[in-house]
């Protein structure tokens, strides 16, 4: 019993020590956003405040409209989580369970489109949003969501989920008069949820960390989003560092409650096609 103890222990000293490098840059960003100048420049650098600072908080709303990035950030993010979600689940299930020709091959070049790099596609995108108008006022937010309204990987995710769905119940459910729609929304969704939970987070995470995109679109000031918000604290005062961190301590806030409360179905989405 003592050597599979003994395993376990390093087994945990190992994690414990590769988990340091990960939270703390998480650490340093909410440390130093109680942390005052002096501090700040000290070196080696202080890694505890010597007093908490937290008018760095209430400098952040004073400097930047704050408030209005977090919404232009949650309206952007919750549309392409919503539409990606959506677009995953109808395009899974048909790849999963409709009959259509060359259904295989379509899949693969379906999968294809992952390995093209944003960077290639991203002056077209910008162009084509810039000529239909849609980088000024309120369409902004639609030129924000469009490129991301659907996705390959949601779609693959999904897709190996529903795979695994039992046969006789899907068969119990058309005797029982369910047709595509309502087998989809009735019942493989339901049973669905874990899967389906790990792309909404992924998707919420990846629109929320946005940057190159709004940076390249938005040209009203009063459309831009959190993450490009917060480096103008950088031009507002310069001399105040712990302002900075303040700003990206209330950046980080909504993306770790995401991944708190919805770690487990990552693990369980993400997991849900791995087996047959």
């Amino acid at each position: 019993m003592r050597r599979p103890q003994a395993g376990r222990v390093v087994v945990y000293v190992v994690l414990g020590l590769a988990l340091i490098p990960v939270l703390f840059p998480v650490y340093y960003a909410f440390a130093g956003a109680v942390m005052g100048p002096g501090d700040l420049a000290s070196y080696p650098p202080s890694l505890v405040p010597s007093a908490l600072r937290w008018e760095n908080f209430g400098d952040v709303f004073r400097s930047v409209p704050l408030g209005r990035f977090y919404v232009n950030s949650a309206v952007q993010a919750g549309v392409i989580t919503l539409a990606q979600v959506v677009t995953s689940i109808l395009a899974a299930y048909a790849f999963a369970f409709l009959r259509m020709p060359a259904k295989a091959a379509t899949f693969g070049l379906f999968l294809a489109t992952l390995m093209v790099p944003w960077e290639a596609i991203i002056i077209p995108n910008y162009l084509a949003i810039s000529d239909w108008g849609l980088t000024r006022g309120g369409l902004t937010y639609l030129g924000l969501v469009l490129p991301f309204l659907a996705s390959a990987f949601g779609t693959f995710l999904l897709r190996q989920a529903f795979l695994q769905f039992p046969a006789e119940l899907r068969d119990a459910a058309v005797i029982d008069g369910c047709g595509h729609w309502r087998l989809l929304w009735r019942v493989i969704v339901p049973l669905s949820k874990p899967s389906i939970a790990a792309v909404g987070v992924y998707v919420f995470l990846s629109a929320w960390n946005q940057y190159f995109w709004p940076l390249i679109l938005i040209r009203d000031a009063d459309y831009q989003t959190l993450q490009i918000g917060i480096s103008q604290l950088n031009d507002a005062e310069a001399a105040q560092p712990g302002l900075v961190l303040a700003g990206v301590a209330l950046s980080l806030l909504p993306t770790l409650a995401v991944v708190l409360f919805g770690q487990r179905y990552i693990v369980r989405g993400l997991t849900a096609g791995a087996l047959r």
